[in-house]
This record gives structure tokens, sequence and C-alpha cells, in this order.
């Protein structure tokens, strides 16, 4: 397994969550059909496994009848930009006041490009909503993660090139009937992805009641174009004043993150992207999350297929079944504090043997065919 982990040069550590002025999602996720809080788990065997004190899992792998924690932001972000596009912004927070508005203006398409996760969940927000969803995907994308898309009544369109190019085709789009829903930001296109980061907000709230003042030591987050980390970031650097060592999982061939930070500037991993871990094959990191990731996060690291594949036949071993995303952080997190440069990690994020690891489980099975191999093949 090909690991490899450094310290971010970038880190501030006076840096804070600054306030951000705009209202929570969490309101308008309990008026969500099927809304109910994500699990915490502590995992005994994984603690054993890697010498610490406790692991904990949020699990994310339900979400607003969903198998991802995508399902939050491209709630609220569909609903945002939906009720900007309208001009009815009191609105983004009224579920069902804002399905009767858009009863009354039928034919609009909300747009997006996606590895998997994000475009299911932007096809599911538009299904709920009463709207029609395009969702471009790009080749070698597997089969079942399109299906998926088009199970929510969306046309997908496989794109002629990588993710990231896909993002600029789909930026392209917008137009009076097409509302664009991305999880990462471009010059002039800020604030849709602004409120994915907070509608993932909604599961920082849960996890603050969940672990009720218990301390967290290391936490690892898997990142694409970081939207998702940008959350955790915020949440640990803002309302948690949490010191925990904060590290970015990438793989190996699309860490633009690591790149980044050894650049000190944001960095184009140029493809093809071909990780089995579909969600994280991002080549760009999303303008507006990597100040906050630069910031905030102590390490980041890569990791390879077989490390994702590790994690996902021990997560089912230990009777939870998840992707390829989940089973790669906790991959990662077993070749940081049990891998041969483990003595040397552990000291550098001061991890002790009493540690609490927390960790997110992203996503459920989305490719049950891989899923299926990789567990007969352990069996």
């Amino acid at each position: 397994m090909s690991f490899e982990l450094i310290e971010n040069p970038g880190r501030d550590p006076a840096w804070t969550t600054p306030p951000t002025g705009r209202p929570s999602a969490r309101s308008l996720h309990e008026q969500w059909p099927g809304y109910e809080e994500a699990p915490l788990l502590e995992v005994a065997g994984l603690a054993e496994e890697f010498g610490v004190g406790a692991v904990l899992l949020k699990d994310e792998r339900e979400r607003l009848g969903l198998p991802s924690f995508k399902a939050l932001g491209a709630s609220w972000a569909s609903c945002w930009a939906v009720a900007q596009h309208l001009g009815c912004p009191e609105l983004a927070d009224d579920f069902e006041g804002l399905r009767r508005r858009l009863a009354q203006a039928p034919g609009l398409t909300l747009t997006c490009a996606t590895d998997g996760n994000h475009g299911r969940a932007v096809a599911h927000m538009a299904a709920v909503l009463g709207l029609a969803a395009h969702v471009l995907v790009p080749e070698g994308i597997a089969q079942a993660r399109v299906d998926a898309i088009a199970g929510e009544g969306a046309y997908v369109e496989v794109f002629d090139g990588t993710y990231d190019e896909a993002i600029e085709h789909a930026a392209g789009l917008a137009d009076d009937q097409h509302v664009v829903v991305s999880d990462t930001s471009w010059p002039g296109y800020e604030e849709v992805p602004r409120r994915v980061i907070d509608g993932y907000a909604t599961a920082f709230g849960e996890l603050d009641r969940q672990l009720a003042g218990r301390g967290v030591d290391l936490v690892l987050v898997p990142i694409g174009v970081g939207a998702y980390a940008a959350a955790v970031a915020n949440y640990l650097r803002g309302p948690a004043q949490s010191d925990a060592r904060l590290v970015g999982v990438e793989p190996a061939d699309a860490a633009c993150l690591m790149a980044s930070a050894r650049a000190g500037r944001p960095v184009t991993v140029d493809g093809p992207h071909e990780s089995s871990m579909a969600g994280l094959n991002c080549g760009i990191p999303s303008p507006i999350a990597w100040p906050v990731l630069s910031a905030a996060f102590d390490a980041f690291c890569s990791i390879t297929d077989d490390a994702a594949e590790w994690g996902m036949r021990r997560l089912a071993e230990l009777g939870i079944e998840s992707g390829e995303c989940a089973g790669g952080t906790v991959g990662a997190a077993r070749l940081l504090l049990t891998g041969s440069r483990s003595d040397e990690l552990r000291s550098m994020l001061r991890i002790d043997p009493g540690a609490t690891v927390l960790m997110p489980l992203t996503e459920g099975v989305t490719d049950p065919e891989h899923f299926a191999r990789l567990i007969v093949q352990s069996s």
C-alpha cells in the first residue's frame, strides 16, 4: 500500500472560523422528509487494532433517503439557489412554501457535474422539489453510480473528459431555466458552494451534542474539492474550539490539496484520476475551500486504492457496509497509526495510546459490484 503524509506548512494555529452571517441550514433539514440525526459509532475493535483509546465513526451512510452525507449540502444549496432564482430568497428554508411556489413556475432544471454522490443528491433534491435534473458524469464512472443518478429521475450525460472538465462544461449550462448547483466554486460562482458547506454544518451540530464535551485528538477527513473538509474545519476551529489534529485524505493520483499545501497556493493535479474512491477524484481544490483548509488542517495524506479496499473489508467484518471513500479514511488511519512510519507520525501529530480518533463514514455502498467482489475475495 502506498501512503504519504506531509505536515501542512500553511497551518495557522491562530485561525478560527470567521462569522458568516448566513442562516443555519438545520431548520430546512428538520422539515425535509426522512430527516434523522446520523449516529456516532464507537468501534472498540478498531481502537485496539490502531493502538488508541477510542475510534468514533460519524455514520453518514444514510441521509435524507440517500447513502451519503452529500444530501445535506445539496438540499440546502438547491433550495437556496432556486429561491434566489425565483426572486423569493425568504423561501430558502421554507420547504413547503418553496414547493408551492415552484408549482406555479414549472420548467426549472437543476444542473451539476459529479463523480457520483453529489449528482445523485442534486437529482434527488430536484425530484422532491418537482424539478428536472441534468447531471454530467465523467467517462469511467461506475455504471451503478450512473444508474443510481438516473434512478432519481435525472437526465445523465456522460461527458468525454475528466471530472474537472465536466464541472467547467456544467457551469456553461446556466441560463433562465437551468440552475447550477455545484459543490466547488469558480470566479463569479461562490454563493451556492458556500451553501453546500453550510449544509454540511447540520452534521456537526449533531456531533457536538453526541460528543457531549468528550475531547477528540485526531480527525481524518476524505477530501475531494474540499467542501466537506471545510465544513469539518469550520466546526473544529469554530464552535468546538478543538485543538484536534486534522488530517486530510486523498487518492494518490488526485492529491490536489497535498500538492497545493506544498506549493502554498492552489495547484491543479492533471488527470486521468482513476481511483475507485470516485468522489475524491478531483484535481482542483475549490477556491472557497482552499483558504480554510490551508489554515486549519495540520496535515494531508494520500493513499492508493488497496488501502481503501482494506478499510471496506475491515468495516464489513465489523458489520458496517460502506463505500470506497469511507473505507479509504479507515485505511489511511491504519497506515498512519500502525504503518512503517507510525512512530514518527504519531510523534509529529501528538497521538498517544489514549487518543480519541474521529472519522466520518461518508457513504454507504454506492458500487455494489465492487463491494461484492471485495467481500468475496476476503471470505
